[in-house]
């Protein structure tokens, strides 16, 4: 087994989901778990490394040339997604995968018919699930290459390079992995998020994003007598969601279009509560969309009253998009780091966000990298051996690629 690959299974069995409802930060201490021994592992490598209160963890590779590099950032997240069960994680390697059915489990198979990303990694050895718990390679595959490749230019020195910055933030799967990243001690000039999918993807289009949490105030009284009196706040949600157009359902979305996404909702007859995302690459069309909610509050509440509708919509990131485009130089280092590892750059929008959409925001130009993972956030998760090790060849063409500008 390759130090690359025995890293990212030791990561990858550490229990590290985020909690959306934690009201602590990070959101879950079991974070922590890994974040300390990624520090004892930089520091096992001579470099000085720290956790700092708030759960994120700093380093640097000082630069080892007296040329006038430009210092620049690599960084991943360490929390797994809350969508599938995170522990324990089992995973199993695949030796040259031949492209058939993968049963995983008794209820969890796939195939390259069904999943068309199996096709894209015949030949390579993968690693899977056992079908009870998601992978954790989003982002602990990103989490290992960059160790990996740190390791690697310590032991390598005639690899010239400028000052490398390392930050393994927290919380990044409930959209909090910036919030107090620390910019102050990050000097770099730009960075790179290990956070991407396919191996050769170079990601600086994201949606715009914000979270919606509608709350809906019933009128309970005994079902016998209910006529004309009971308003069933589960009603009125179920009313709210089909007010909100079709065709915004994520399931019958791709590419650039955008969605609003019902992720949870409960309740009873005098209260529910239902929580959306809202998604969208244009700007003016995410207006709209957060609009449209506004619209259905406000109607219910005229139709039926009195408040029965209350909403509160946090913006989370916005396009990173406008700024990159600004900077594209970053993007070029990108491209000819992943050509000269004999591949081909992939260039798509992100249909989600990464830390990097707002480290953008708050002035770190940040572009989104692909780790040769796939199927994020489900039991169906998996990583390629062949894309992992392809990752850490473009992470060292790249830093030769900077140290040449």
């Amino acid at each position: 087994m390759s130090r690359l690959v025995d890293r990212f299974i030791r990561y990858v069995k550490i229990d590290t989901q985020s909690d959306p409802n934690s009201d602590t930060f990070p959101s879950t201490a079991k974070q922590l778990n890994l974040s300390k021994m990624l520090v004892d592992e930089l520091k096992a490598m001579g470099l000085d490394a720290f956790l700092d209160k708030d759960g994120y963890v700093y380093s640097k590779l000082p630069s080892n040339s007296k040329k006038n590099i430009p210092a620049f950032g690599l960084i991943a997240h360490v929390d797994t997604s809350f969508d599938a069960p995170g522990y324990p994680v089992n995973p199993q390697i695949i030796k040259k995968y031949d492209g058939s059915l993968i049963q995983l489990n008794e209820y969890y198979s796939m195939e390259p018919s069904q999943y068309p990303s199996l096709a894209k990694v015949i030949g390579d050895d993968i690693i899977t699930t056992d079908g009870n718990t998601l992978l954790g390679a989003d982002d602990k595959a990103g989490v290992a290459e960059i160790m990996e490749l740190i390791e690697r230019l310590i032991e390598n020195p005639s690899i010239e390079h400028g000052d490398i910055y390392i930050c393994f933030t927290p919380d990044e799967e409930i959209g909090k992995g910036a919030d107090r990243f620390n910019y102050d001690w990050f000097k770099a000039q730009f960075a790179y998020t290990m956070d991407g999918s396919e191996v050769g993807g170079i990601e600086y289009e994201n949606f715009n994003a914000a979270s919606a949490k509608v709350s809906f105030i019933g009128k309970s009284i005994h079902p016998g007598s209910a006529k004309n009196k009971m308003i069933n706040a589960q009603h009125l949600s179920m009313e709210f969601f089909n007010m909100l157009p079709t065709f915004k359902n994520p399931a019958f979305t791709e590419g650039y279009e955008g969605f609003n996404h019902l992720t949870r909702t409960e309740g009873s007859v005098e209260y529910a509560v239902a929580e959306y995302i809202i998604r969208n690459h244009n700007l003016d069309e995410f207006k709209q969309q957060i609009h449209e909610f506004n619209v259905i509050k406000d109607y219910l509440n005229q139709k039926y009253g009195y408040e029965a509708v209350s909403l509160v919509i946090k913006e989370q990131y916005l396009n990173m998009a406008e700024i990159i485009k600004k900077n594209m130089y970053i993007i070029d280092y990108a491209v000819n780091a992943t050509k000269k590892a004999n591949i081909t750059p992939k260039f798509e929008a992100i249909r989600g966000g990464t830390d990097g959409a707002r480290l953008t925001y708050g002035g770190l130009p940040c572009p989104n990298l692909g780790t040769g993972a796939f199927h994020f956030h489900g039991r169906l998760e998996f990583a390629s051996i062949n894309q992992m090790e392809k990752a850490v060849e473009i992470l060292t063409y790249l830093v030769q690629e900077i140290a040449n500008s």
